[in-house]
């Protein structure tokens, strides 16, 4: 009987646990569904490591967020992607996250341009089996936010460097323009001249940052 090999990883033991038993119960045709299960990122590390060396997953399911074994440091799904390109470029790689921006959706996109992106209010049981059949046949596979966020970046014909998306980012989540600066390691006067760029490139030369935000939001940058 031929096996599909799953890894899911996510911190939080109970939902890992909700996807195997859906998984596994799932008659698909006539295959076996085998699902791996890993709590936290390092584990995750080191399953999709001992996978390049063995019998590679078929599909690595990723929780966006994720918090390494004693430490304090805030790690993401989306590092153990890049990895897994790296490692097992044959493994197809599904994110499950609670993210539904399209900064956050777009920023995944690029870096490892996953075969699947489930925002995780949208999952059920019928999304998840139709994820795995699609996944496994013909990718990529979105949920209804997911996809309105692709469709709304594509459709978009501003160009916004990735600098610009984070300023915009952290417009939108209320990071004072003066605290911008530190984090990006640019001068304040670089923040101001990058908004006032935005502003002309969105028609909104006159707008204050709300107006900026809510553009900003119309054309899929955060």
């Amino acid at each position: 009987m031929e096996i599909i090999r799953i890894l899911t990883v996510d911190d939080h033991a109970m939902t890992a646990l909700g996807y195997k038993y859906i998984l596994t119960d799932f008659d698909f045709d006539g295959k076996e569904i085998r699902v791996d299960m890993a709590n936290s990122f390092e584990a995750g590390w080191n399953k999709i490591e001992m996978s390049a060396r063995s019998l590679k997953y078929d599909i690595i399911l990723l929780d966006m967020q994720l918090f390494p074994d004693h430490s304090k440091e805030t790690r993401s799904g989306e590092d153990l992607g890049i990895f897994a390109r790296k490692v097992v470029p044959e493994s197809k790689i599904v994110f499950m996250s609670s993210y539904s921006d399209s900064y956050r959706i777009n920023s995944v996109f690029k870096s490892v341009n996953p075969d699947g992106y489930m925002v995780k209010s949208e999952i059920d049981e019928m999304s998840l089996k139709a994820m795995v059949r699609t996944v496994t046949t013909r990718p990529p596979y979105y949920t209804a936010s997911a996809l309105e966020a692709v469709r709304r970046r594509l459709a978009n014909d501003a160009i916004v460097d990735e600098q610009d998306k984070k300023i915009l980012y952290h417009l939108s989540i209320g990071t004072r323009t003066k605290d911008i600066a530190p984090i990006l390691s640019v001068a304040n006067t670089t923040v101001e001249a990058r908004k006032r760029q935005l502003k002309s490139l969105f028609g909104i030369e006159h707008g204050n940052d709300i107006a900026l935000i809510e553009e900003a939001r119309k054309r899929g940058f955060i």
